[in-house]
């Protein structure tokens, strides 16, 4: 789950992890991602969001971990499922964009978090629901290459800002724009901590101003979670009146594709790869 950029933490001090934490992320991204691979199967045209949920809340539990999201700031569901317009944090069964099956052509975003030995496991991905129509599956593959091109960036002595605009040129090599209204953040005992992760290197907003991503130079034992959300259209974002569905507001399509890692010593470790290799889409198996 993304961290609104408005909550941000602002100049907080980001956390240095040792070897414990890399054991404690490595087991809670693992399972997190193995949720996802459960997933794969299930979501096709005609698929109940509210039973993909309920999926996902036995997964959890019947491994041993709990939902990160239940109860957090009033969400009630293991998952956030987003499809085609929505940009993130749409609500299984919600409407109005989840009350009815998935339909064909269909893509969505799902993204699960869960807390297994006091550690977040934090993890997303997008899912055919039958043929996607052209556009929508390259959206699909641009938005994977974002993430990678973002993730490519993470070694010691870089920063944040080589993060966001590396995702910024993938998307716009093919026209895409990239969301600014939300953004990865840091994880470990504390799901959303410092620092945030836009992803963007600048930006110039409707009244003039330069949004320019921070130059925080990365860490070794910084954990953080690298998310872009990307376009078709225009970025510009609303809430529905549920108070979590974020839309774009031109009904363009958008993906997203979500890993946690940490800064290593020489580059970065992904601690939610899938281990079945159901890193993208289409899927052959569950």
């Amino acid at each position: 789950m993304d961290q609104d950029v408005s909550s941000r933490p602002g100049a907080r001090a980001i956390p240095i992890h040792g070897p414990e934490a890399y054991e404690g992320m490595r087991a809670a991204g693992r399972l997190a991602a193995e949720c996802l691979d459960m997933l794969a199967g299930e979501v096709k045209p005609g698929a109940d969001t509210a039973r993909l949920d309920r999926l996902a809340y036995e997964f959890v539990r019947d491994h041993g971990a709990v939902s990160g999201t239940i109860g957090y700031r009033g969400y009630r569901h293991a998952l956030c499922i987003s499809p085609n317009h929505v940009i993130c944090h749409g609500i299984p069964g919600g409407k109005p964009v989840n009350a009815k099956p998935m339909r064909e052509g269909d893509i969505a975003n799902i993204d699960i978090t869960l807390v297994l030995d006091g550690w977040h496991g934090d993890t997303s991905r997008m899912y055919y629901a039958g043929e996607p129509k052209v556009l929508a599956q390259r959206l699909t593959d641009v938005t994977f290459e974002c993430l990678w091109a973002g993730i490519e960036q993470v070694k010691p002595g870089n920063t944040l800002y080589d993060i966001g605009k590396a995702i910024q040129d993938r998307a716009a090599e093919d026209g895409f724009t990239t969301v600014h209204d939300f953004c990865g953040h840091g994880l470990g005992r504390v799901f959303h901590q410092a620092p945030n992760v836009v992803h963007y290197g600048e930006y110039r907003d409707a009244t003039g101003h330069v949004h320019r991503a921070p130059d925080t130079v990365l860490e070794p034992g910084m954990f953080f979670t690298i998310e872009p959300m990307i376009c078709t259209g225009r970025p510009d974002a609303r809430i529905l009146r549920d108070g979590w569905t974020a839309v774009t507001r031109d009904r363009s399509l958008t993906a997203q594709f979500e890993h946690a890692l940490a800064v290593t010593e020489d580059g970065y470790e992904i601690f939610t790869r899938s281990p079945k290799g159901l890193d993208r889409p289409p899927y052959t198996a569950g």
